[in-house]
């Protein structure tokens, strides 16, 4: 558009503008009308504050409960949206009519916000099904995929999309204040003293509404109706908008009709949009996926694959993208996690497990009689999950998730509390309980808020709760391909008082992984298994031999210990390093 057209929409919309339309009102009539006015726009300005927060909270949410990135996720969606809200505010002066460019703004901002990550998850599903696509139309066997070149800078690019829609977001949502700010003003000279400190009050009280619906609310929904909810919210300002200033509104109708479709469209979002996000987010898992469910804590994904001649499937768990488990081989893991541990113990009559919330390595527990078993996990829904058949859930999936932890969670002598364990075992520890032994089976230190979890200060109170003469083992991620951060578990764990022997076995569906096993007295862990050659349990699989050679690691496995620093509480030290480990992919070829 010239400058000459700009003119004439501006003259356009001055005179739609013009006080002239109420001049023939009494002055109580004005002065009711102002108020009512200005109480709407900050109405208004509270109601897309709240949405603009929400929708930072839903990219960075979808990017890491799918993706796998919400360790940096958030923190990298606030920023973007942030610098692309105050480049969105500077934008708004190039719109020459703020009534109408607010009520199109409005449109747009619904449109996108609705569609923001269904479009994400088709985009990603698509390119991690391209690659099968081209080989199935080419006739290339399975080791032959085509997963380099522009495909695998499709598939890469495809995972910064949630950013790119933060940006895009981020640079409306910044034009709302101008517009609305412009207005107040066009409808009142006496609104120019406070204008910008009244909005953004308006402003700031409307985020901080959105952060508590947020949490309260919609954490535990499906993401994409979340989305599709909180653009709703935009529609309508929109529409109140609309209704209000259709006088000084530019091609009213025609934006109104706008409106109207968009309605449409989220009324099939919200009744459709999450069925279709999920079969989108399935393409991402090579496994038919058999079972979702988003929790208030994390985005929980059941696969199933089936062998033929009479095998039994194979079910794996996703915890945020992550594999948890695969039904194949976590035997292996939670052997080396829990019997290790109560051969080293001199009892097991009183075991604690932090995390665990499978029930698997409960189950393992259980073939050494204790009398009692205190279960920590963080996530109510999930333990439901392991503990009784869920509705919503197939009766297969079901069935083998309780077969396959032999129903260890219905236990009478198992012990559930929901908590975060690093608040939790305080509760303990003011009962002044003591465990024979502790097993610590967390996820890994992938985001800021575990991180403490594997911290000094946590490990200093878990002394506090293990028998002198027991023993604690706790996951410490894998030392092949997080080496730094697998040792600087054990050198943590060490500096809270225990004397710490690590040691590592190879699980198929993780690969190389590794365990910290401590004890507080006598003896350290390494030593008082030694002297094993048998197991006290019915065990088959897990023999003393594979104990003893799991505890050697190469020759040269610790020599850059020094330099690997203890994870001091609020140092973030070891989230870093596994950080850089996991990204970078850094095995070191030891094994």
């Amino acid at each position: 558009m010239n400058n000459t057209l700009l003119e004439q929409s501006q003259e356009g919309c001055d005179k739609q503008n013009s006080p002239s339309q109420t001049g023939t009102l009494p002055p109580a009539n004005k002065r009711s009308l102002a108020w009512f006015d200005d109480a709407l726009l900050l109405g208004i300005m509270a109601l897309l504050a709240g949405c603009g927060l929400i929708y930072e909270y839903l990219l960075s949410h979808y990017a890491g409960r799918i993706l796998g990135a919400l360790e940096a996720a958030i923190y990298t969606m606030i920023g973007i949206m942030i610098v692309s809200m105050g480049i969105g505010a500077f934008a708004a002066r190039k719109i020459r009519c703020a009534f109408t460019g607010f009520a199109m703004l409005e449109l747009i901002v619904a449109f996108c916000g609705s569609l923001a990550i269904l479009i994400t998850a088709a985009v990603i599903g698509f390119g991690q099904q391209l690659p099968l696509i081209i080989a199935n139309t080419l006739g290339l066997p399975p080791d032959h995929l085509p997963d380099g070149g522009f495909i695998g800078v499709l598939q890469n690019l495809s995972e910064y999309l949630p950013y790119i829609w933060g940006v895009i977001l981020g640079l409306m949502i910044g034009m709302e204040i101008p517009l609305i700010a412009r207005v107040r003003q066009s409808l009142s000279e006496e609104h120019l003293l406070h204008n910008a400190g009244t909005i953004y009050g308006a402003d700031y009280v409307g985020a901080g509404a959105g952060a508590a619906i947020w949490v309260l609310f919609m954490l535990s929904l499906d993401i994409q109706l979340a989305a599709a909810l909180t653009a709703s919210v935009n529609l309508l300002a929109g529409f109140v908008f609309i209704w209000r200033f259709w006088q000084q509104i530019r091609w009213a109708k025609l934006i109104l009709a706008g409106h109207f479709i968009a309605t449409g469209v989220l009324v099939l979002l919200a009744l459709h949009g999450p069925s279709w996000e999920q079969n989108f987010n399935n393409l991402l898992y090579k496994d038919k996926v058999v079972y979702s469910e988003a929790t208030r804590f994390q985005q929980l994904t059941f696969t199933e694959r089936l062998r033929g001649k009479g095998q039994a499937p194979v079910y794996s768990l996703y915890i945020n993208g992550r594999l948890q488990f695969s039904s194949i081989d976590e035997h292996i893991y939670h052997s080396f996690l829990v019997h290790p541990t109560l051969a080293a113990s001199a009892r097991q009559d009183n075991v604690l497990i932090i995390g665990g919330g499978d029930g698997l390595g409960l189950k393992q527990v259980f073939k050494w009689d204790p009398k009692s078993v205190t279960l920590m996990d963080l996530d109510e829904q999930l333990v439901d999950l392991f503990r009784e058949p869920h509705e919503n859930m197939p009766e297969r999936v079901s069935n083998a998730m309780l077969a396959l932890n032999g129903d260890a969670l219905n236990d009478p002598r198992v012990k559930l509390i929901y908590d975060d364990a690093f608040n939790g075992i305080d509760k303990l520890i003011a009962d002044n309980q003591k465990f024979d032994a502790i097993i610590v089976d967390l996820p890994d230190p992938s985001h800021p808020d575990l991180n403490k979890l594997y911290s000094d200060l946590f490990y200093r109170k878990l002394v506090e709760l293990l028998s002198a003469d027991g023993a604690m083992t706790v996951q410490s991620t894998s030392p092949y391909h997080a080496q730094n951060a697998f040792i600087s578990v054990g050198k943590t764990i060490e500096s809270a008082g225990f004397s710490v022997e690590q040691y590592h076995h190879n699980v198929p569906s993780f690969g190389e992984w590794g365990w910290s096993i401590a004890t507080l007295s006598g003896q350290n862990a390494k030593q008082r298994l030694a002297h094993n050659e048998t197991l006290p349990i019915n065990e088959q699989w897990l023999t003393p031999g594979l104990i003893h050679g799991a505890f050697e690691f190469p020759g040269t496995f610790y020599n850059d210990a020094d330099t690997i620093k203890v994870n001091r509480i609020g140092s973030l030290q070891l989230y870093h390093y596994h950080l850089a480990s996991w990204s970078d992919n850094q095995g070191m070829n030891l094994f």
